[in-house]
Order: structure tokens, then sequence, then C-alpha cells
């Protein structure tokens, strides 16, 4: 990834939670914040609940692959955390990439 780090600390999750903007679709959660740095954080969940740690791994290979290939279309300078919902675990990867963009879209975080 070009310009972005990972989010891996529980308070930076909670904070965003907590105080930042959110965008909700079928099978993907995005919540994000500006920050004053230059640089982006990605954070990416997959409750428990949804499956074992194969399943899990998965869908979150793929959601760090749809920010990767489209690092460039987003604003710099955000705090990104992407939440799994039941049926994202399910989808095909061209569902889970159309509906992350559309969700940043509607945050703002598109150029």
């Amino acid at each position: 990834m070009e310009f972005s780090a990972s989010l891996k600390e529980n308070f930076e999750f909670r904070r965003l939670y907590r105080k930042g903007k959110s965008a909700v679709g079928p099978h993907l959660v995005l919540y994000a914040q500006r920050r004053e740095r230059e640089n982006n954080r990605v954070g990416i969940t997959v409750s428990a609940k949804l499956g074992k740690a194969v399943r899990r791994n998965k869908v979150r290979r793929r959601l760090r692959e749809v920010y990767r290939l489209n690092e460039g279309k987003f604003r710099r300078g955000v705090d990104l955390v992407i939440v799994v919902r039941g049926r994202g675990v399910a989808a095909p990867y061209r569902v889970l990439e159309r509906e992350a963009l559309e969700l940043a879209k509607r945050l703002g975080l598109l150029r």
C-alpha cells in the first residue's frame, strides 16, 4: 500500500466507532474520520460469529486487496474501518469492491 498503514489498536477502532461518520450497506459498514496527517490508516474487522478463521481471513484478504487496488482513488488523511456484516463473508470479490467504493463515495472519501 502506497500511502497507508494499518489500524491496530483497539482504542483507535473504538474512537472511529464513536466519533467517525458511517455508511451502511448490505455486506459492509464503513467508518471514517479525517486526520491532519498525510497518510491513511485502514482497519478491517470480521466478527468471530461469522465463521472460522479461514473464512474470516479470506474476506479480510479480499477487502485488503480492494483497498490496495483502489488506494489512489481515496483522499489522503483518513482513518477508515471496514466492518464485514453477515452476508459479506459469502459475497464475491466484485460485490465487495462495488459496495466498498459506493460507501466511500457516500462518505466523501473519494477524490
